[in-house]
């Protein structure tokens, strides 16, 4: 049975956490319906945007801990079945949401706590229902966070936020989550889809795939230097190449005619060499 449930709606890719009969308590299963969910979106070209939610009064209420304390024991029995096999915590749908080089946004429903919570991070945009609830719980389960999320919080939050949270484990308020960045915006749950959907529909109707998809690699690689010296360099280079492509000459067209633009290149086809992420503060 499926623990993702995933919808195309025009240019939205839903991804629908399934599995509110259990709190939509994640699973390797759930991991791997997600890492399956943001590689295809990447790949498909009439996929513009990805929102995440989830079904039931929930988003998710971390990790599915039914068989104890043994879920979280790779090694052997339920915990290899929850994270991956071999000692090893599978993290693959991590990478994906990174990989993806189209926007995402996440819709929290309801709670997210662990791993219902830092699965949330990677992704570009996230808003709540202003009954939603946030715990990043790992210390008073004996564990650490996970998901990378050492690294993405502090970026998204600050340090001193991002140590409170973690250190303390409490769980906090969407009206908390707001004022400290980790969400963008608040509604009513029963608003939320609508404006999730509104959201996702503004981006795909008006902006540039292609410039989509290196802006959000842009900011992610860049917000964490210590000087603007590499996005400085890399920014010049793209948008000279950016500036012989059929988009910008529509763009600008569809703004001087006052119509919705109809951008003709694609990432599949149409993204530029990346190799200068390699040598970021070399012009």
């Amino acid at each position: 049975m499926a623990t993702v449930a995933i919808e195309q709606q025009g240019p939205i890719l839903w991804l629908r956490l399934d599995r509110p009969e259990a709190m939509n308590a994640y699973n390797a299963a759930m991991g791997a319906e997600l890492t399956a969910g943001f590689r295809r979106a990447d790949q498909d070209d009439s996929v513009r945007v990805v929102v995440l939610t989830a079904r039931g009064r929930l988003f998710c209420a971390g990790a599915d801990v039914s068989a104890g304390a043994g879920a979280f024991d790779t090694h052997a029995g339920e915990g290899a079945g929850n994270f991956g096999g071999g000692g090893e915590v599978d993290s693959d749908f991590v990478q994906a949401m990174m990989d993806c080089r189209k926007p995402s946004i996440v819709a929290f429903n309801g709670a997210a706590v662990g791993v219902g919570l830092t699965m949330a991070l990677p992704c570009d945009i996230r808003i709540a229902a202003d009954t939603a609830k946030f715990g990043f719980v790992f210390a008073r389960r004996g564990l650490v966070p996970e998901a990378g999320s050492a690294w993405f919080l502090p970026q998204l939050v600050g340090m001193a936020t991002a140590l409170r949270w973690c250190l303390t484990g409490t769980v906090f308020p969407a009206a908390e989550a707001l004022a400290h960045g980790l969400v963008s915006e608040l509604c009513a749950a029963e608003a939320l889809e609508d404006r999730a959907r509104a959201l996702a529909t503004e981006i795909a109707d008006n902006c540039s795939p292609v410039s989509l998809a290196l802006t959000r690699r842009m900011l992610w690689h860049f917000g964490a230097e210590a000087s603007p010296a590499g996005a400085l360099g890399v920014d010049a280079r793209l948008n000279i190449v950016r500036g012989q492509g059929g988009d910008v000459h529509e763009g600008v067209a569809a703004f001087l005619a006052k119509r919705p633009p109809a951008f003709p290149q694609t990432v599949s086809a149409d993204m530029p060499a990346t190799d200068w992420w390699a040598a970021p503060h070399t012009r």
